[in-house]
């Protein structure tokens, strides 16, 4: 019998619907025109004005302060999430695996608006500091599942075995375990920093007038600005995207 080209096709076409809007952004970053409508040639201005722009760069600034205090704050608390999930089996860590799962399938919009009557409430002035709280809140979770993987293959005897041996229990951590668990820490890292980076909905509801982040900037960029610049920085926020999941898929690989 003839197999059918029918599933090659419906791949073929959902490859097309997700990378096509890519390839175009990538040519009209390109073209002479400002609005993109008709192609007047091919020109490397609006790479020229992203770079020369000071407000996009101090939007820059604070997406990578948050991105990277925020993971690394995760990744700390997560593994430690982790290893309570794997380690103690209790009727309280059925309360806590729904609390680490909550933020993932929580509506973004719904956290964003009850964190900000959070902070109303407590009357912290919207800034940097809430977007980072904001933050980290989600990227725990991710964290926490990614190293939760990675803790399910671990044999928990190797750590007796060397407290048994006159270790004490933070060095067979730093020796045997972190050693270990590294490829899935770094792995939860990476996806933390990336969601950080790239988080809009959530942002827009916690961040103040003078913390505007780069998702935020293309925002207001879009509306107001120049959609040819927006291009430009968007292949290049794509090719660094690809970059960051291309590093976090070998490390998961690693991992298994």
């Amino acid at each position: 019998m003839k197999k059918s080209r029918f599933p090659l096709y419906i791949t073929i076409a959902i490859l097309v619907f997700f990378y096509l809007p890519i390839i175009i952004v990538f040519a009209q970053s390109f073209n002479a025109s400002r609005f993109g409508g008709a192609w007047k040639g091919f020109t490397f201005d609006w790479y020229w004005k992203l770079f020369s722009d000071k407000n996009i760069w101090h939007a820059l600034t604070n997406t990578l302060i948050i991105a990277v205090s925020s993971t690394f704050v995760s990744v700390i608390l997560g593994t430690i999430a982790a290893f309570a999930l794997y380690k103690y089996k209790t009727k309280l860590q059925v309360s806590h695996n729904v609390l680490i799962y909550f933020p993932l399938v929580i509506p973004d919009i719904l956290m964003g608006i009850s964190l900000l009557l959070f902070f109303v409430s407590l009357k912290i002035g919207l800034g940097l500091l809430t977007i980072f709280l904001a933050h980290v809140t989600f990227s725990i979770s991710y964290v926490a599942m990614v190293v939760l993987g990675r803790f399910q293959d671990f044999d928990y005897s190797i750590m007796e075995a060397a407290l048994d041996l006159g270790a004490t229990w933070w060095t067979a951590v730093r020796k045997i375990m972190i050693p270990y668990l590294m490829p899935g820490i770094a792995a939860g890292g990476l996806l933390a920093f990336t969601l950080s980076l790239d988080d809009f909905v959530i942002t827009f509801f916690v961040s103040g007038p003078d913390s505007t982040t780069l998702p935020l900037y293309i925002y207001s960029m879009m509306r107001h600005g120049s959609p040819s610049v927006i291009n430009a920085l968007s292949v290049l926020m794509v090719a660094f995207t690809f970059i960051v999941v291309f590093i976090s898929k070998k490390l998961l690989e690693a991992k298994e």
